[in-house]
């Protein structure tokens, strides 16, 4: 497979007319942190999200992130990627099939599975997915976006 070391994100983005199908994106990793999993932001509304007392009445090992986090995490991989392309005609679909539990470490992956010519470019395809520190799926699903065109 062919493998891209992520340098500094442009607005272009990284992937071009000549990417080819089977382009592995490099992810990025984040700490599943209780502090962000209990913020406004991400999970407050709802104690199974920061409270450990909370989440082990519900039946869980410990509190759960959202899966709004880890969908950030993969959008924050596109966008290194993609670019600007990521913000226009862009489709991200991603299903949650795992829960990922606080202090776990999610790294996000993707791979260019189809490239169709669409105007003066190309419209890609790329299969994407977080997984755990095990390796572990957590989140799976796909994006789309025109390069080019």
């Amino acid at each position: 497979m062919n493998r891209h070391k992520l340098g500094a994100p442009n607005a272009q983005g990284i992937i071009s007319a000549d990417t080819p199908v089977g382009f592995e994106l490099m992810g990025v990793k984040k700490m599943a942190a209780i502090q962000l999993m209990g913020s406004r932001l991400w999970g407050r509304f709802n104690p199974n999200h920061w409270d450990p007392v909370y989440a082990a009445q519900t039946g869980l090992k410990s509190p759960i992130q959202t899966g709004e986090m880890s969908s950030a995490y993969l959008a924050e991989m596109c966008v290194n990627y993609f670019g600007r392309h990521f913000f226009t005609n862009a489709r991200m679909t991603c299903k949650y099939i795992a829960s990922t539990y606080a202090n776990e470490i999610i790294t996000t992956h993707g791979v260019v599975r189809e490239k169709k010519p669409k105007g003066s470019g190309f419209r890609f395809r790329v299969e994407i997915w977080a997984d755990n520190q095990l390796g572990e799926k957590k989140t799976v699903g796909w994006v789309e976006a025109d390069v080019g065109t």
